[in-house]
């Protein structure tokens, strides 16, 4: 079951009696247990049905005896574990009988951040239950996430705006949603939050650094280039990281190029890339800069200076040094 039709389900009141809530993003699964509990039990009745484990201290008899227990002047009841990436294959194997004849009275509500689909356990649940998997959002689907929240506070965004603040957040949903909240109670009692209102309100990240230092070899602007890298590796940026996004970034302008060759509309281009449409036209300009050759030396390059950081007893700023005078300079071009 996709989180999409897990919404369904629990908006029309049919939550499948068994359901494992998992995935990588912590915020999101979340939200889905609380809007499946909000659905599932009214408030006054929570004390007598809704009853919440933890995998940690888990003894699956308690579970199921919990289960197994007739809601009290209800429909439904609730029991959820939560943490249930902290139960061995053995304590999982124990909920095997209940899963083939669970209770209809009953919604059996697990929560974790991995599953091993190897297990009988996990086998078990995927034919008789909603396994719901709640992905990372990337690029659109973050600045979508941002608009909607917004939305619903009656703010909205200018596009300048929406995507510094999606460059300068970085982290768990929960992170960019704090960050938000920041920002409308800054703008107040304005609809529109704009680049100045970001500037002031959401703190200026590392990667904020690494997207300026990008933009500078994909500019080829050098001496602009190797003032950032400085500034990084002094902040203690590790050099490993600053070559992953670099190479990151080549790929991305490479395959914005390329697009931009076949005649491809921005749209597709920003989904492709999975990407704010806003970032497609700086990508195009920035990949058009540079002829395929150069790109095919670019990757080289990239490998031979990963092994050079990790093998090389020479200093990783002069290693990184070197790696962006290559790209950013081109052969009888002046030098800035």
């Amino acid at each position: 079951m996709t989180p999409a039709e897990l919404n369904k389900a629990v908006e029309s009141g049919r939550i499948p009696p068994l359901i494992f809530l998992y995935g990588d993003e912590p915020f999101l699964v979340d939200q889905a247990w609380q809007r499946i509990v909000a659905r599932a039990v009214v408030p006054e009745a929570r004390d007598f049905n809704l009853q919440v484990f933890n995998g940690r201290d888990l003894k699956p008899e308690e579970v199921l005896d919990s289960c197994r227990t007739f809601p009290v002047f209800a429909p439904q009841r609730v029991v959820s574990v939560k943490d249930a990436g902290q139960l061995d294959a053995d304590s999982l194997s124990r909920f095997i009988p209940y899963l083939r004849d669970p209770l209809p009275e009953t919604i059996l509500l697990f929560q974790g951040e991995k599953i091993d689909g190897r297990l009988a356990f996990f086998k078990e649940f995927k034919k008789r239950g909603a396994l719901v998997e709640f992905k990372k959002l990337r690029g659109e689907q973050v600045a979508n996430f941002v608009k909607n929240h917004a939305r619903s506070v009656d703010k909205n965004f200018t596009e300048e705006a929406l995507a510094l603040f999606c460059r300068r957040v970085d982290g768990s949903l929960g992170e960019i949603q704090a960050e938000l909240n920041k920002l409308c109670t800054y703008a107040g009692d304005k609809t529109l939050i704009d680049v100045d209102d970001v500037e002031k309100v959401v703190t200026d990240t590392r990667n904020e650094n690494i997207f300026d230092l990008v933009n500078a070899i994909g500019r080829r602007r050098p001496s602009e280039a190797l003032g950032i890298l400085d500034r990084m590796i002094q902040d203690g940026e590790p050099p490993l990281r600053i070559l992953a996004m670099i190479v990151r970034h080549f790929r991305m302008i490479w395959q914005a190029a390329e697009m931009d060759r076949l005649g491809m509309s921005r749209r597709e281009m920003a989904s492709r890339l999975k990407i704010n449409p806003y970032f497609v036209e700086g990508l195009i300009g920035q990949g058009r800069r540079f002829s395929r050759s150069e790109y095919r030396q670019a990757f080289v390059r990239f490998q031979e200076t990963d092994l050079a950081l990790k093998s090389s007893g020479a200093h990783p700023f002069a290693i990184m040094e070197q790696l962006l005078m290559s790209l950013a300079v081109r052969s009888g071009e002046d030098r800035e």
